[in-house]
């Protein structure tokens, strides 16, 4: 594929209806258009309750517009996008909010540098960053208290936010974005900015979320294959606002489909359950 070609978007057969009780997403024939450009464009895609998925691309492919619609922060120019059942434009968006836990680098930048950990997590409880007057039950804390512990945090709950480590305040950002039991979780390059160990660490503790059944329904962004968790299913690849191609996750990360993503070829490893890539 040419640098500035677009993909054709892929033939979808046999989707379940939108309304599906099992679907976390349904967007149908998306088109998201500003100032002129098509930042999404002709985009079908389903993620069942019990899916995660990771969304890989170059700059500008869509991929933060997509998490965004999937947030109920945005709404599609044409096409239309059901989230958790409840289609975009026709519902009550504060209320669906608060069944999505979202991570994203402009919502990080909202969270108050002077805010205590533990804060910064039982606040989403509210919906709101930063605590005032709000009162917490007994359950509310213990569950910030037992997602810390899960991604590594713990220790920090009476440090400012201010003053953790970008891996650090990653792990809080997901803690919180997990504080309301989320029935979907988004999360956009939770792994950007982080070194090696950083990376890795949240690699593995992705991993267990995955892994477990009563996880929500999963949607990770991000540039590298190296950041994709084991135990994700499905992948979509996007350039230009289209699909290049999604479903099953050993299907569509090849070399062949990550060479028309990116636009360079590049030949795809695997092992130990990890995915890496390089310039072939």
């Amino acid at each position: 594929m040419a640098h500035d070609q677009l993909p054709d978007p892929p033939v979808v057969d046999d989707l379940p209806a939108a309304d599906d009780p099992d679907l976390a997403v349904a967007a149908d024939h998306v088109v998201v258009t500003r100032s002129g450009q098509h930042l999404l464009r002709d985009l079908t895609w389903r993620v069942e309750l019990d899916e995660r998925w990771v969304v890989l691309g170059p700059n500008g492919a869509g991929k933060t517009t997509l998490i965004n619609l999937a947030a109920g922060r945005t709404h599609p120019t044409s096409g239309t996008m059901h989230v958790l059942g409840e289609r975009i434009g026709r519902t009550d968006l504060h209320e669906l909010r608060t069944r999505v836990g979202l991570s994203t680098a402009a919502l990080a930048e909202t969270i108050p540098a002077d805010e205590i950990v533990r804060n910064v997590v039982v606040t989403a409880a509210w919906s709101v960053m930063g605590r005032w007057k709000e009162d917490y039950d007994p359950g509310d804390l213990a569950r910030a208290e037992a997602l810390m512990a899960q991604f590594g945090v713990g220790h920090l709950a009476e440090r400012l936010y201010g003053t953790l480590s970008e891996g650090e305040r990653k792990r809080v950002q997901i803690s919180r974005a997990l504080m309301t039991d989320p029935e979907l979780l988004l999360l956009d390059e939770p792994a950007a900015g982080l070194d090696l160990g950083g990376r890795e660490d949240l690699v593995g503790r992705l991993a267990r979320v995955a892994a477990d059944p009563d996880s929500p329904a999963l949607v990770l962004v991000t540039h590298h294959v190296e950041e994709i968790p084991p135990n994700f299913t499905h992948a979509m690849l996007l350039r230009q606002g289209g699909v290049v191609a999604a479903g099953l996750l050993d299907e569509v990360i090849t070399g062949d489909n990550l060479s028309a993503t990116f636009g360079v070829p590049l030949k795809v490893s695997y092992e130990d359950g990890r995915f890496s890539a390089r310039a072939s």
